[in-house]
């Protein structure tokens, strides 16, 4: 028998989640989010995905010896069955320059890797430094609502932020809404990751706490003191930690401490991750959501997955494992381990209909008339998420206030 999942049920469990005062909130933001921020009128993303940013970087290669170099890369991350994604090009650059010693590997030299990865960086940082126009954005930024909403809520645990995204968004964001977070860094001249800080769950308690999985913008490794630097006046460094280095460079900072503060909130009762944006491409991120969940009886991970999902999809598999690991996307989801169409109970009345408008669109009616209550969930795009919780905020002040 074919499964079906009623989109209003789930939204009324989410609605639920999101204006408690009590729940500890998280959120796992990925590529996605960022893709969303669009150029003006355009509707060209101002920051490219990671496919995008890779085929862009990659196309600004011109010197033969890269080139011939990145075809080796390319075969390497292939037999690892690992994607030729601008991330794991860069770290098996670094992790070449840093081992090549007197010699050469793929046709460069130690002084010829340092020029390239430096080359990429560069390029990287042009594409994501989208914060030095913000001031013709960010009056319609998503992130500056997402932002409001967090203003606007008094909870009891603090929201937090993990994001594998290098720009600024954030960060300019919780700013102009004047919401006070914390991410990682202690000082004030030029401040410094502090990993006892990330672990420490009650340090700042009543701070959004802000978990840049990858890396950012403006990090920088001081070699002589082997510290992790801040420096927002210095756009011109970025760090990124890429998930292979689970396996080469356990022991990194911060990268080490942001997955453990992951996995700490997620083992922690009562939690709810919300995940957009996110492709799950990234398999130790993966790997520490499952493996968290397996330690926690209350805890929940709900995924708002953009990308089309089929039965046999690696995502709709994590969901059949993991029944506290619920995946919703546009057509069907993966909720309590079992995958299913998106199907209403019953036929919406007109109120709900405008409420229900805002996650849900009902396909057209079949030519003989009949209502199918078969449509499209609207949540898995960060642009209808932010939305949504607008709407939340709003209802929330009507309900407190008794009028408009």
């Amino acid at each position: 028998m074919e499964i079906m999942h009623d989109p209003r049920e789930s939204v009324r469990g989410l609605q639920q989640v999101l204006i408690s005062d009590t729940k500890r909130l998280g959120f796992l933001f990925g590529a996605g989010t960022s893709i969303a921020v669009k150029n003006g009128a355009s509707k060209d993303s101002m920051i490219p995905g990671i496919k995008e940013m890779t085929k862009k970087i990659i196309g600004s290669i011109t010197e033969q010896k890269y080139k011939d170099a990145l075809a080796l890369i390319e075969k390497e991350l292939k037999e690892l069955k690992i994607d030729f994604y601008i991330e794991y090009i860069l770290f098996k650059i670094t992790q070449k320059e840093q081992s090549v010693g007197n010699e050469k590997l793929c046709g460069l030299t130690k002084k010829e890797f340092g020029e390239f990865r430096k080359k990429i960086e560069e390029e990287m940082i042009k594409l994501v430094s989208v914060h030095k126009k913000k001031n013709s954005f960010i009056s319609n930024l998503l992130h500056c609502d997402f932002a409001q909403w967090i203003a606007q809520a008094s909870r009891k645990f603090p929201i937090e932020i993990f994001t594998t995204n290098y720009d600024y968004l954030f960060e300019i964001s919780l700013e102009y809404h004047n919401v006070p977070y914390y991410d990682g860094f202690v000082g004030s001249f030029e401040p410094f990751f502090s990993s006892p800080s990330v672990e420490d769950l009650k340090f700042l308690p009543q701070f959004t706490k802000l978990w840049k999985l990858h890396g950012s913008l403006g990090w920088y490794l001081d070699e002589k003191t082997n510290k992790i630097i801040r420096r927002y006046q210095d756009d011109s460094t970025i760090i990124v930690f890429p998930s292979l280095l689970k396996y080469d460079n356990s022991k990194k900072q911060p990268y080490v401490s942001f997955m453990d503060r992951l996995a700490q909130f997620i083992k922690e009762d009562d939690g709810v991750l919300f995940v957009c944006g996110y492709s799950f491409t990234d398999q130790h991120v993966n790997d520490v959501l499952l493996n968290a969940l397996e330690k926690t009886r209350t805890s929940h991970v709900i995924a708002l997955y953009f990308d089309e999902m089929k039965e046999d999809s690696d995502i709709i598999k994590l969901g059949k494992i993991q029944s506290r690991l619920s995946i919703y996307g546009k057509d069907n989801a993966v909720i309590g381990g079992k995958f299913g169409s998106w199907k209403l109970k019953g036929e919406p009345a007109k109120d709900d209909s405008i409420i229900m408008s805002l996650y849900f669109e009902e396909d057209a009616i079949e030519p003989d008339g009949e209502w199918t209550g078969k449509g499209v969930f609207k949540l898995h795009d960060f642009v209808n998420f932010v939305k949504f919780l607008t709407y939340l905020n709003y209802e929330n002040f009507i309900n407190r206030d008794g009028s408009e």
